[in-house]
């Protein structure tokens, strides 16, 4: 489970966000990184299940670093408020589809697909999609997907994506810049005794679309 440590460490980081404060409790860091890391071995396990490609991942390789890359940021606080687990075959740096666990208070959410992918996994990704757009539309059509996760990402262009006819009959699919589905979690069912295995369920509803990207990508 998520222990109630780890969303009071990230919140008391959100207001004290400074290399002084986080220095002086870096023992609250490592032990919610301890349980984001449990939390992450016990998905990779279950999820293994149903997907096998994610079998035997390194929790350490899907965990993403609490330090910010500032160089290039307005944002020049030195730490993310979150803690996030890609849970993907080769780990976080792959590129390919996935699955991610987000854990952050009041803003905390299950994904699964592909974020900002390649220009040419993108490309591949539509050129799949414009070939045979019903293939997708089968999956993110599925009544347990639409449930849980409602529709794909909102973030798309405004026109269609260079190399696509404007009148493409699927253009609507092919104008999306992601490709992911995602569910939002309150902080009560993330320090739920159930949680994890609620979420588990989850990346297994949404396993089908997962799959479909890589296949593409593969």
């Amino acid at each position: 489970m998520i222990d109630k440590s780890t969303l009071e460490f990230l919140k008391n980081l959100s207001r004290n966000n400074s290399r002084e404060w986080f220095n002086a409790n870096k023992s609250l860091y490592e032990k919610g990184k301890k349980n984001i890391l449990d939390a992450t071995l016990y998905l990779i396990s279950e999820i293994g299940k149903f997907d096998k490609s994610v079998q035997f991942v390194n929790p350490e390789e899907c965990l993403f670093r609490i330090y910010k890359d500032v160089r290039f940021s307005k944002d020049k606080n030195p730490y993310k408020t979150n803690f996030g687990s890609f849970i993907i075959k080769g780990g976080r740096k792959t590129q390919g589809a996935g699955y991610y666990l987000h854990i952050e208070p009041g803003k905390s959410f299950l994904v699964g697909g592909i974020y900002m992918p390649s220009a040419p996994h993108l490309f591949a990704i539509r050129s799949a999609i414009a070939k045979k757009p019903e293939a997708l539309m089968k999956i993110i059509s599925k009544p347990e997907i639409k449930k849980s996760f409602g529709g794909l990402c909102d973030e798309t262009l405004k026109t269609a994506p260079k190399g696509f006819p404007k009148d493409h009959p699927s253009v609507e699919l092919l104008r999306y810049k992601h490709y992911y589905l995602m569910k939002n979690v309150s902080d009560k069912e993330i320090l739920s005794d159930g949680f994890l295995i609620q979420a588990v369920k989850e990346f297994k509803v949404v396993s089908p679309f997962v799959k479909y990207i890589n296949s593409i990508l593969e």
